[in-house]
């Protein structure tokens, strides 16, 4: 895949559905942070690393996708658009939208933002994966490595990952709860939801019109005449 994939097919609408299905991502991510009721694992380990660390949850959103990035490598796995993009918008707009957010509240406004920021991250991975530009670095790292290893399934692969990469972020001291089960449970479902209205359709072949029944094949002398067709090529 070229770093700035094929674009020549409805460019527009593939741009514009990338950039905001990555905007949704960051808005959907910072919603269940601020929830405090559980996050996804990536989530979970960026929000241990940046306890760890000092460092905005943001910033350690793009340093890991970079590091993860890096893996493709080995993988031979070549990143789209989207897939640098992922790696740097969803990380800016996490910080930019938990400024703007508030912590706590009472417990219904923390449920309603779990559950609006498990189906904004749905559509938003439907979208983004619908613009055929590149999937992000932890997606493109579990199919890369399924195809270096035919007999693994993408299931077993993602599950060991993310099972790794949650118990290391509830050690460092990310948050685990029923919002990171209510996850787990609906993201499938929801991904399959959306990803049929968002997916972009694919570029039509060109279509070669076959020649009039009666008539010789191009190149080829016609009846009666004894010229020999010309050589291919």
């Amino acid at each position: 895949m070229a770093l700035l994939g094929n674009l020549r097919h409805r460019p527009v609408r593939r741009l514009v559905q990338l950039y905001l299905g990555l905007t949704v991502y960051g808005v959907s991510m910072a919603l269940m942070i601020r929830s405090g009721l559980g996050l996804d694992p990536w989530d979970v380990f960026h929000q241990g690393l940046s306890k760890r660390t000092g460092l905005s949850f943001g910033t350690v959103t793009i340093a890991v996708g970079a590091l993860v990035l890096l893996l493709w490598i080995p993988l031979r796995q070549r990143p789209g658009l989207g897939t640098v993009s992922n790696v740097v918008v969803i990380g800016l707009v996490v910080d930019a939208t938990l400024i703007l957010l508030p912590a706590g509240g009472p417990l219904g406004v923390r449920i309603a933002m779990l559950v609006s920021g498990i189906v904004a991250n749905g559509a938003a991975t439907a979208l983004y994966l619908g613009a055929r530009l590149g999937p992000g670095p932890r997606d493109g790292l579990m199919t890369g490595y399924v195809a270096r290893r035919p007999g693994l399934s993408i299931r077993l692969v993602r599950t060991v990952i993310e099972v790794t990469v949650l118990a290391l972020g509830w050690l460092l001291g990310g948050t685990v709860g029923p919002g990171t089960v209510a996850y787990a449970l609906a993201i499938g479902p929801l991904a399959q939801f959306f990803i049929p209205l968002f997916a972009v359709p694919e570029a039509a072949a060109p279509v070669t019109a076959a020649p009039p029944p009666g008539n010789s094949a191009p190149g080829n002398s016609a009846p009666g005449n004894s010229a020999p067709a010309a050589p291919a090529g």
